[in-house]
């Protein structure tokens, strides 16, 4: 088992593959760990193994590239593991992880975080019935196992994936009885000038729309879904028009459906970076608590650089030239001479950048999205916690996600309150009229990901503690 190295790269996405292979050029031991078994992260998933043949993606050959570079490189993949604690001392790292459910660990004297994002969507009425799932998750499906969800699947977001996912599940054999989307045709218009930068990807974009219509397929611009019905499985959506600030508004109108993606944007996966001690600031255009950084990666934490979705949305072509830059970062911090050209890589990052950030500021949510949830509407999926009662906590004094917690559990299960914390935020946001920004997030503690005792637990014996007999009477 590998326990000293010189830099470990957490994910294995877009960022932490890029940041790796360029590490390893310079003949330091470069260790990249991951949750999935192959390399490509959420962008690049590889396919199901039962899968012997299939049509060729953009994503798909860039992720064969990038796993048989990663293959070919001096890079050590750790895959299938969860890491799930990051603990600092005075000359290196710690890093905790599980592996076929036994804990292990190993130490670095750099560190690079590429932890990446993880998609929210606003809580409204249905959102838990089966049948219904992120964008994010309908991606992984259409990637790993390239089989269509459901037979009358509506697709309802904001940004870009909302087409993408639209076209896989036509392209994988599926049907699709509408796309709802919040954005307008003036929204897309205004990010134009920024998708110029990238014709390739803005002509597949618009092939994506024009299929829809030429299948006849509806597409509402400028609506949103506000509720999912059916007993115990989706039958239909009910959708609205919305303003410009995406309150709904006017007559609902209803879909017939068997299955529902939905997706409100990407968030920053932060929680690593605080475990580390690197400080966040709020950045709605990036997704929210960023963590602070330079351009190549640095961090107020010595040794430890950040690439990627982690670091700010700016998608996937961005990440690749900020996992370059904050591999090179973590280079020169161990005293390697840099022989890239790191002013080209800036300049190509920059460009990516304008292209990425103008793609995520589609997805934005805005304030009147949280009028579709509902009082009975659940918020924490965890705990079943609703609206209503995070409502009462907050009445009753409640002034932060941690008090939320400790009133009615929200945010203690399993995710850890991951996906509710978004919500419950602006909750709290709004009853005290302030700014989202000033309700910062509750601290991280370990496990980052959730491990069972046992493995914590290891070889330990109960048996072998010392306890003494208890005194007669």
């Amino acid at each position: 088992m590998i326990t000293d190295i010189d830099i470990a790269i957490i994910g294995a996405g877009p960022a932490g593959c890029n940041a790796a292979l360029i590490a390893a050029e310079y003949n330091l031991s470069v260790v990249m760990l991951d949750e999935q078994a192959s390399p490509g992260g959420q962008v690049w998933r590889e396919k199901s193994r039962a899968i012997l043949n299939a049509p060729r993606t953009p994503e798909s050959v860039a992720g064969g590239l990038i796993r048989n570079a990663i293959s070919q490189s001096n890079v050590s993949h750790l895959g299938g593991v969860r890491v799930w604690h990051i603990e600092r001392s005075e000359d290196a790292f710690v890093i905790h992880y599980e592996n076929a459910g036994v804990s292990c660990f190993l130490n670095c004297r750099s560190l690079v975080i590429a932890t990446g994002a993880r998609e929210y969507v606003q809580p409204i009425p249905g959102w838990t019935l089966p049948g219904v799932l992120g964008m994010a998750a309908a991606t992984s499906i259409f990637k790993q196992d390239l089989i269509p969800i459901g037979s009358k699947m509506v697709v309802s977001g904001t940004g870009p994936l909302v087409f993408f996912v639209a076209a896989e599940q036509q392209r994988l054999g599926g049907k699709i009885s509408a796309v709802v989307t919040s954005n307008t045709f003036l929204d897309w218009m205004k990010a134009l000038p920024a998708m110029l930068f990238r014709p390739r990807l803005l002509f597949r974009g618009l092939r994506w729309i024009i299929a829809l219509y030429v299948n006849r397929i509806p597409v509402y611009w400028g609506h949103t879904v506000t509720r999912v019905e059916g007993k115990s499985s989706v039958s239909r959506v009910e959708f609205k028009k919305i303003r410009k600030d995406w309150t709904p508004q006017g007559e609902p109108k209803f879909i017939d459906c068997d299955c529902v993606s939905m997706g409100s944007g990407l968030i920053p996966a932060f929680e690593p970076f605080q475990l580390v001690g690197i400080s966040l600031e709020h950045n709605s255009d990036l997704g929210g608590w960023v963590p602070k950084q330079e351009l190549d990666g640095r961090t107020n934490v010595d040794g430890c650089f950040i690439c990627g979705d982690g670091a700010g949305i700016r998608g996937s072509l961005a990440a690749e030239t900020h996992g370059k830059l904050a591999g090179l970062s973590a280079v020169a911090f161990l005293g390697a001479k840099i022989s890239h050209p790191i002013e080209k890589l800036r300049r190509e990052h920059a460009k990516a950048t304008s292209f990425g950030e103008a793609m995520s500021k589609l997805s934005i949510p805005r304030p009147g999205l949280t009028k579709l949830t509902t009082a009975q509407t659940v918020v924490c999926r965890c705990e079943g916690v609703t609206r209503a009662e995070i409502e009462e906590e907050i009445s009753l004094g409640a002034q932060s996600t941690i008090s939320v917690k400790s009133g009615v559990r929200a945010g203690m299960g399993l995710c850890g309150g991951k996906f509710c914390q978004t919500a419950i935020t602006d909750l709290i946001a709004k009853a005290k009229s302030c700014p989202v920004n000033e309700i910062v997030p509750p601290t991280a503690r370990p496990p980052l990901r959730p491990v069972s005792v046992n493995t914590l637990a290891g070889d330990f014996n109960y048996s072998d503690l010392p306890i003494s007999k208890p005194a007669p009477l």
